[in-house]
C-alpha cells in the first residue's frame, strides 16, 4: 500500500522542483537578450587589391596611392576594423577613370565614396546616394587629396581625423554609439566571440549545451531516485 512507502511521498516533491529548478535555468539562459557591443560613426578608408577592398593600413593623409589605384570610403557604425563594411563599388579603376584622358606630371585616381545606410546616419540626418568620380591629381598627391579633389568639402578634427566628406555628416566625428543603434552588418561576417557568449554576443552553443547536459542528468537522477524507492 501507499503508506507502506513514506519515503516515496518525499522524493516526489524534491525531485520535481530539482527539474522545475533545471528547466527554469536552461530557460532563462535560451531567454536571455543578446548582449551588443558598443560601436564608432566613422568614415573608414580602404584601398582597392585584386578587385576586393581593404582596410587601409594608414590614413588617407599619409598614404599615397599610384596612378590606376582605387581608393574607397564608408561612412558607417562599426566595432573595429575586423567588421567595418566596405564601399558598395567594387575597386574598379576602369569603369571610373577610363573615360578622364591622361595628363603629363598627374596622376588618375579612382575614388568610391559610401555614405552608408539611414540606419548608419545620425539623428535628423539622410545619407546622399552613393559615388564615384576619377580624381587627377599631382603625382605626389595623398588619397586625401585625391578626395579633397571630388568630394569637398571635407572636414577634419583637431587630431586630424577624417570626420565629413561631401559635408556629410554635417556635425560629430568618430562619436561612440550604443549597441542598440549599432546595425552596420559585418564586412566578414565573422566575429571573435569567446567564453560564454556566442558570435553576437549573446549565448554560446557550448553554454547552452552544458544547462541542457545538466538538466538531461538531473532528470536521469530524479528517475533513478524513484526507481530506488520503488525498489
Amino acid at each position: 500500500m501507499r503508506a507502506g512507502h513514506p519515503g516515496r511521498r518525499r522524493v516526489r516533491p524534491a525531485a520535481e522542483a530539482l527539474t522545475t529548478l533545471l528547466f527554469a535555468g536552461l530557460l532563462a539562459v535560451l531567454t536571455t537578450a543578446p548582449a551588443h557591443a558598443a560601436g564608432y560613426r566613422y568614415w573608414s578608408f580602404w584601398e582597392g587589391s585584386g578587385g576586393s577592398w581593404s582596410y587601409a593600413t594608414q590614413g588617407p593623409a599619409t598614404a599615397r596611392p599610384a596612378d590606376g589605384d582605387a581608393i574607397g570610403f564608408r561612412f558607417a557604425v562599426s566595432e573595429d576594423s575586423r567588421n567595418a563594411a566596405k564601399p558598395a563599388a567594387a575597386p574598379d579603376f576602369g569603369a571610373v577613370c577610363d573615360r578622364t584622358p591622361t595628363k603629363d606630371g598627374s596622376k588618375r585616381v579612382a575614388v568610391a565614396i559610401d555614405f552608408g545606410s539611414a540606419a548608419d546616419a545620425p539623428a535628423g540626418e539622410t545619407p546622399p546616394a552613393a559615388r564615384t568620380a576619377c580624381a587627377q591629381v599631382g603625382k605626389d598627391a595623398s588619397a586625401g587629396d585625391a578626395l579633397a579633389a571630388v568630394a569637398k568639402p571635407l572636414r577634419y578634427d583637431s587630431a586630424a581625423l577624417l570626420c565629413a566628406i561631401a559635408g556629410y555628416p554635417k556635425t560629430g566625428c568618430g562619436e561612440q554609439v550604443s549597441g542598440k543603434e549599432s546595425s552596420a552588418p559585418s564586412a566578414s561576417g565573422s566575429g571573435s566571440g569567446s567564453g560564454s557568449e556566442g558570435e553576437d554576443g549573446g549565448p554560446s552553443a557550448g553554454l547552452i549545451g552544458g544547462v541542457a547536459a545538466v538538466v538531461v542528468l538531473g532528470a536521469a537522477g530524479v528517475w533513478q531516485a524513484r526507481r530506488r524507492k520503488r525498489g
